[in-house]
C-alpha cells in the first residue's frame, strides 16, 4: 500500500559553493541537488550575511547536508571547489583557525547523520552552477 509520496532518494549528489565580495565580506552560498541519476532536485541560493570565503563554503556544506536530510537521503557526495574544506572533512589538513573549528564540527557531525558520505573538491569549472547560484544570491537575482 503506498502513501502517495515519492520514495526518499537513497542517495543525493550535492554540488555546494560559497563566496564573499571581499574577504570578508557580502556572501552567499548556492546548493544543487541531483538524485543518483543526475536529475535535479532541488538547488537554493541564500546571502548569509558579512563572512569570509572559507565560513561561506562551510555554510554551503552545512545547508545543503541539511536538505538532503530533510529530502530523505541515506547516502550524499559532497562536490565543492574549496581543496581547504574538503581536505579539512577528510581529515587531511588540520582545522587552524579556532573561528572554522565550530563548521567543521557542525559538519562532520551532520555527515554522520547519514549511511555513507563522501566530499571531493573540483576546479571551479566543474561546479558552475552552484558557482552561478552564489553570484545570484549576491547579486539579489534569488
Amino acid at each position: 500500500m503506498s502513501d502517495g509520496r515519492a520514495p526518499a532518494p537513497p542517495r543525493l549528489v550535492l554540488h555546494v559553493d560559497g563566496g564573499a565580495r571581499g574577504n570578508p565580506g557580502p556572501a552567499a552560498i548556492g546548493v544543487v541537488i541531483d538524485d543518483a541519476d543526475g536529475n535535479r532536485v532541488a538547488d537554493l541560493a541564500e546571502r548569509i550575511g558579512e563572512a569570509t570565503n572559507n565560513v561561506a563554503e562551510y555554510r554551503a556544506l552545512l545547508r545543503g547536508l541539511e536538505r538532503a536530510a530533510e529530502l530523505g537521503a541515506r547516502e550524499v557526495e559532497v562536490i565543492n571547489d574549496s581543496e581547504l574544506v574538503a581536505k579539512q572533512v577528510n581529515r587531511v589538513y588540520k582545522v587552524k583557525h579556532p573561528a572554522m573549528r565550530p563548521l567543521y564540527e557542525a559538519a562532520t557531525e551532520r555527515l554522520g547523520g547519514f549511511e555513507r558520505w563522501s566530499i571531493r573538491s573540483v576546479p571551479r569549472a566543474d561546479n558552475a552552477d552552484a558557482d552561478a547560484l552564489v553570484n545570484a544570491a549576491l547579486d539579489g537575482l534569488r
